[in-house]
């Protein structure tokens, strides 16, 4: 549930860019809080370790505007996707509103896909939370590298394998040229605020 402070009239959601490791998470931050800046009303803190861009999480607030009469402000989270930060991962869902799953295009990266969503259903069921009902959208990142002839499972592979059943909007995207980053957020933000006026019966 987000978190409503009523003496300030603001409400805070948070939204969490999960999937494998370097898969993009981290690249879509950053390529957000380059072409935002308007909305952006912080600095993004990044840590990064030896093969994996993100330790802990990276933080862009953003604002939103109104909501009957409420500023809407964004925390946006990004989760290390290797294995054994698994406890970092799960930390960082706690309290979330929104997710978006960054997944790797690669071919050789199928399997990554698939575990890491697995991850992400049994850390949202530890916190009470259905994968089913959470806002969820994904994206299907690094699909400019057909062009330099890397082999790339096909968008209809990627519907197969990842999104059968949860049936969540999807967009091709390349997080390092931009393509698709906007829309995948603007997508999430949508189903985000959509929820939340359902749970405050707004």
């Amino acid at each position: 549930m987000a978190n409503i402070n009523l003496k300030a009239r603001e409400i805070e959601i948070k939204i969490v860019y999960y999937g494998p490791g370097r898969g993009g998470k981290t690249t879509n931050l950053e390529y957000i809080f380059k072409t935002f800046r308007k909305q952006v009303t912080g600095e993004m803190v990044s840590a990064k370790t030896e093969g994996d861009r993100t330790l802990f999480f990276d933080f862009l607030p953003m604002g939103l505007g109104k909501v009957r009469g409420y500023d809407i402000r964004v925390k946006l989270y990004t989760v290390p996707g290797q294995v054994k930060y698994a406890s970092t991962r799960k930390m960082v869902l706690k309290d979330v509103d929104g997710v978006i799953f960054v997944a790797d295009s690669l071919q050789v990266r199928r399997i990554k896909n698939m575990e890491s969503l697995k991850d992400l259903h049994l850390n949202l069921r530890e916190y009470g939370i259905s994968i089913l009902s959470i806002p969820l959208v994904l994206q299907y990142n690094k699909r400019d590298l057909a062009e330099e002839g890397i082999p790339l499972l096909s968008v209809n592979q990627m519907e197969t394998d990842i999104n059968r059943q949860l049936k969540a909007p999807s967009f091709p995207a390349s997080a390092i040229n931009g393509e698709g980053v906007g829309p995948t957020l603007k997508a999430c933000l949508r189903l985000t605020l959509k929820s939340l006026k359902t749970q405050m019966g707004w």
